[in-house]
């Protein structure tokens, strides 16, 4: 991850969204010299929970100030991204020194809807990808909802509705100020049309759209062409994103209302180029993170034609005053 900010900095780039994509966790005794001490302070892994014995009961605590005592057992979360809190720390303070925005993504295959062990596991890596968030200042933990698989759509939206719910009280419970991002989904049988995502956002405190542009083409149809287009998508959005967007944008291959796969920019029938002129009209604050297969190359690409759309706008407000003056100077 260090290398990553690094090389976002460098390119003159100020976000980097992390993939929580191989996340396991561990069960581990505490160790003698470890009694006294808090999950933050540990240098030998990162410990997420401890499981305290209450009489014939246990106890799970979350709170990482939490002093840990004999016979505790805990729980250490192997991500692949730091080895301790203290690893996490120091990468927040470079990031920030380097004003590189930073965000978590859960793993891709998700599920909020079954009843199955697969739902429980999904909702730990949105409480995991919290912790680490928290840990690095993080903007925003991203998730996808998982498909409706034999259930109807109401059914899909009230078991994730509560789940989420659930998760999003957790959160503030620890105190993880990052809210959930709810991804648009790109496919027709997976959860997280427009519709759903903004209805969760408006009755779940501490959620909010993460708008997946290429999930959205493709889902529609291929409906964004025009400045107009996704314009208002994000009119649609503005009110649950406290007119702060958090987006997604590659290029994408659909075919009948569903993704088939993301492309570079330059393929495809979505161009970046309206959403650009689009943004410099609105002026809103927004992350534009690159899915392209062409990573650092397409997030160049979105910067320097976000900047020409830019200089454009201004070049011509500036004729535009001066001709106004003329026309002013002209008249008197």
């Amino acid at each position: 991850m260090k290398d990553g900010i690094e090389d976002v900095h460098h390119l003159g780039l100020t976000a980097l969204e992390t993939q929580l994509v191989r996340a396991s966790v561990q069960e581990r005794t505490a160790e003698p010299e470890e009694v006294g001490m808090t999950p933050i302070e540990l240098t030998s892994d990162m410990v997420i929970e401890i499981v305290r014995k209450k009489g014939v009961k246990e106890e799970v605590l979350y709170d990482l100030d939490t002093p840990i005592k004999a016979e505790d057992t805990l729980v250490a979360l192997t991500s692949g991204l730091a080895t301790n809190y203290q690893d996490l720390d120091k990468l927040r303070v470079m990031a920030d020194e380097l004003d590189v925005a930073m965000s978590i993504h859960t793993p891709y295959y998700m599920d909020l809807v079954s009843e199955g062990e697969l739902s429980f596991k999904s909702m730990d890596s949105i409480r995991w990808g919290g912790i680490i968030a928290k840990a690095l200042g993080g903007s925003m933990v991203v998730t996808h909802l998982g498909l409706y698989g034999d259930v109807d759509d109401k059914t899909a939206f009230k078991r994730i509705k509560g789940r989420v719910k659930e998760l999003s009280a957790w959160y503030k419970k620890q105190r993880i100020k990052a809210p959930i991002g709810l991804e648009l989904s790109g496919r027709r049988e997976i959860f997280g049309s427009l519709p759903e995502v903004a209805k969760l956002c408006k009755e779940i405190e501490g959620v909010g759209p993460v708008v997946n542009v290429a999930h959205y083409h493709a889902r529609e149809h291929g409906t964004l062409k025009e400045p107009k287009d996704f314009d208002d998508l994000l009119d649609t959005l503005s009110d649950i994103s406290d007119g702060e967007f958090y987006t997604h944008f590659s290029g994408v291959e659909h075919e009948d209302g569903n993704e088939k796969r993301y492309t570079s920019i330059k393929k495809g029938d979505l161009r970046f180029e309206p959403l650009a002129e689009a943004l410099v009209d609105r002026n809103d604050p927004i992350t534009i993170i690159s899915g392209s297969p062409l990573l650092e190359h397409d997030a160049m690409y979105m910067k320097v034609i976000l900047e020409r759309v830019l200089s454009k706008r201004v070049s011509r407000e500036g004729k535009e005053t001066v001709n106004n003056k003329k026309e002013k100077a002209g008249s008197r």
